[in-house]
């Protein structure tokens, strides 16, 4: 397998159940059971599914130099990811409050601190690219000085930019300029999504784009085979919380694309593995092995293959 370097934030995050949204105003509420913190933010949340799946990721991030700092480190190492760039370089760590409730509708609450506006030593971010044959640059600010560095030293880069509709988005232009493999959410192009995937590779020219599209599944364009396809979403459990998904999907397809299957096969092993993640409340749980996912595909197989759908690109 090809070594992976993560580059994205860690957090702390509580997550809370609500009965619904918009969230009718109670002086005080018991949710047994329905409160937890956890360690996650998408950095975590990638590397952990890479894990799962089998890879050793090295993952970088900023953490804080406090309690909770400390408390991301002893998660690290519980789940026996390297952490030797994840370093405490602000006052504060992250942190974020998830609502979530029966049908799996969610709302992410991010409190950054001061992480945007601090920088990561890049002496560090260069002797940990050395031996990564594959980058994950994920769209906080300290990861922007990073792309050209990483295009420069010849690896392939992955990144996600979550919610954009507007091609030249001033916060997400150089990532989207700059990754070979592009994921975007549909949340802010619904209806138009190939025509804004066109356009994007046109300005461009990543290699691979795939745009999640909810409980549709997923879209994906290869530039070199000039097409479209769709992989549909599947069910394997009962969903809990769609926090995280994204970040499910994304891991699933850089774990099979690193170990050579055609972006397909890997967007198909991700659609699944994502589908049994948001079984889960939090964003770095619910994650498959690699046997259990192979299980699960199998079964879902038949499902996938019958619902895909093919479309040429047209320019």
């Amino acid at each position: 397998m090809k070594k992976i370097l993560v580059c994205g934030q860690i957090n702390m995050e509580t997550t809370m159940r609500v009965d619904g949204f918009p969230i009718k105003y109670t002086p005080v509420n018991y949710p047994f059971f329905g409160i937890r913190t956890t360690v996650a933010g998408v950095g975590l949340n990638i590397a952990s599914g890479l894990k799962k799946l089998g890879q050793d990721p090295e993952i970088l991030a900023l953490i804080g130099r406090d309690r909770e700092g400390e408390n991301v480190l002893l998660d690290l190492d519980r789940r026996e990811l390297k952490h030797k760039y994840v370093i405490p370089h602000i006052e504060e760590t992250t942190c974020a409050i998830i609502l979530y409730d029966k049908e799996g509708k969610r709302q992410a609450n991010n409190d950054l601190k001061d992480v945007q506006e601090t920088a990561y030593p890049e002496d560090l971010f260069t002797t940990a690219i050395q031996d990564a044959d594959n980058v994950i640059l994920c769209n906080i600010n300290y990861s922007r000085p990073f792309l050209s560095k990483a295009k420069a030293a010849g690896k392939k880069l992955f990144t996600d930019v979550h919610t954009v509709n507007d091609i030249h988005d001033p916060y997400n232009s150089d990532f989207m300029k700059y990754a070979d493999v592009l994921f975007l959410s549909n949340e802010k192009i619904k209806g138009k999504e190939k025509t804004f995937v066109k356009d994007i590779h046109n300005t461009y020219g990543n290699r691979i784009i795939v745009v999640g599209l909810g409980k549709e599944g997923a879209l994906l364009f290869e530039a070199e085979a000039g097409k479209f396809s769709h992989v549909p979403a599947v069910k394997t459990r009962e969903i809990v919380s769609t926090i995280g998904a994204g970040d499910a999907l994304f891991s699933g397809f850089v774990d099979g694309h690193t170990r050579g299957m055609d972006p397909l096969t890997s967007l198909k092993r991700a659609t699944v593995f994502a589908s049994y993640k948001i079984g889960a409340a939090g964003a770095a749980e619910g994650f498959l092995d690699g046997d259990e996912l192979k299980k699960i595909l199998d079964e879902k197989s038949a499902d996938l293959e019958d619902n895909m759908i093919y479309h040429q690109f047209l320019d």
